[in-house]
């Protein structure tokens, strides 16, 4: 293998039938599962922008190298390495990590081109918040995604505060307690994806990408028919697009009985709710699915419960940018707090995955969660400090529909 394909980031670029160009974005990390590191969001900001400015650049593919996954969330070794010289907060490793992934989210979320995902196979964590900035997503039959967080102690970051409040009747906030693992229907379901191919057909979708009229945009750029970019993508990706090879959406099938427990109140009567051995039964059986997702919650850490439940409450009412500001404090929070090392280490160093969490969710006080929330520099020293106000892309945006 050359020096170039052992990047941790590949780039390239596919010509289109009218002389234009498709920027191909590969996560090169295999043996991870292309887990997220801090050189790889380093990379896509750099070849992102670069490709923004770039007229012959019409669109963007982004992809894993691995069949068995796309992107099976942070890369955190390193991280928890850091956490365990303790460190005062903020965490300088800490600060640099999430600092470099939520900064790639925000810029693919503003991005005036097409973001199309290739979201085969394993999509978890970090994977999450790369297919949920996209603005084409694409979900074949092998397609498994979850943000199970709660298993290690932390929460669901990399934007799943924000796009796990967007998805219907509260759906979002059971997935984040649960950390359920869900389909390629489920996807489309929640507003995850659009489109549906066989896993077989990746070569399909670029041939349509290719062969779409991308020339209609540049000879009607200031025209009335108003053409651009994201809908010729949108164009080309319907006229392939299939669902009858897909299996049935779990959280359609259960919909009513996930309703009845993330409408009874507060966390703690959620918890009630979800340990009833009534909740995973259906039709007098115990429905595998369901019970592996109370299984997940049951043995996953209590604080991480609460804080799911505090930021939904919250992010519901904040913009995306409002939102990253909002993680970077309490992820930084959390790599201060015991649980996130404690949950890394029992699932991914010492893998015994028995980890001894600090606090039973009744002793979760509102303050303990709530400090979470508080910000983890000193005044104004917050990097994303400039996205909260007029100078925000979000008010930038409004400003523009006026």
């Amino acid at each position: 293998m050359n020096e170039e394909n052992q990047q941790p980031v590949l780039f390239e670029t596919i010509a289109t039938q009218d002389g234009h160009q498709i920027g191909t974005m590969t996560l090169n990390d295999p043996k991870a599962l292309n887990a997220l590191s801090v050189d790889m969001c380093k990379l896509m900001v750099e070849q992102l922008e670069e490709w923004a400015s770039d007229d012959s650049i019409v669109a963007v593919m982004l992809k894993g190298s691995s069949e068995k996954a796309f992107c099976a969330g942070g890369n955190i070794r390193k991280l928890y390495d850091s956490m365990v010289e303790n460190p005062p907060l903020p965490n300088p490793y800490a600060v640099e990590f999430f600092q470099n992934e939520y900064s790639l989210y925000r810029q693919m979320h503003f991005y005036q081109k097409p973001l199309i995902l290739w979201g085969n196979s394993i999509v978890m964590g970090g994977g999450m918040g790369l297919m949920a900035m996209c603005s084409h997503r694409i979900v074949t039959e092998t397609t498994r995604f979850a943000m199970p967080e709660i298993t290690i102690g932390l929460y669901p970051d990399a934007t799943g505060s924000w796009f796990l409040a967007q998805m219907p009747a509260k759906v979002g906030l059971f997935l984040g307690l649960t950390g359920a693992n869900c389909n390629a229907k489920d996807a489309i379901f929640t507003s995850l994806a659009e489109y549906a191919v066989a896993s077989s057909e990746y070569d399909k979708v670029i041939e349509a990408l290719v062969n779409a009229n991308w020339m209609a945009y540049f000879t009607d750029k200031h025209g009335a028919d108003n053409v651009n970019l994201h809908d010729i993508a949108s164009q080309a990706l319907a006229n392939i697009h299939h669902i009858e090879h897909l299996a049935d959406s779990n959280l359609m099938t259960h919909f009513d009985t996930i309703q009845a427990v993330v409408n009874k109140g507060s966390v703690h009567d959620i918890d009630k709710a979800l340990r009833d051995k009534k909740f995973a039964n259906v039709n007098g059986e115990t429905d595998k699915w369901l019970s592996k997702a109370v299984d997940t919650y049951t043995h996953g850490c209590p604080v991480t419960a609460a804080l799911t439940f505090e930021i939904f409450e919250r992010a519901s009412k904040l913009s995306l940018e409002q939102v990253l500001y909002m993680e970077m404090n309490a992820s930084l929070h959390c790599v201060n707090y015991p649980d996130f090392r404690e949950g890394v280490r029992a699932l991914l160093i010492d893998k015994d995955k028995s980890p001894k969490w600090s606090k039973t969710l009744n002793e979760c006080d509102a303050r303990y969660i709530q400090s979470h929330l508080a910000s983890a520099f000193p005044d104004s020293e917050h990097p994303f400090e400039a996205w909260l106000g007029s100078d925000s892309l979000s008010a930038k945006l409004a400003k523009l529909a006026v």
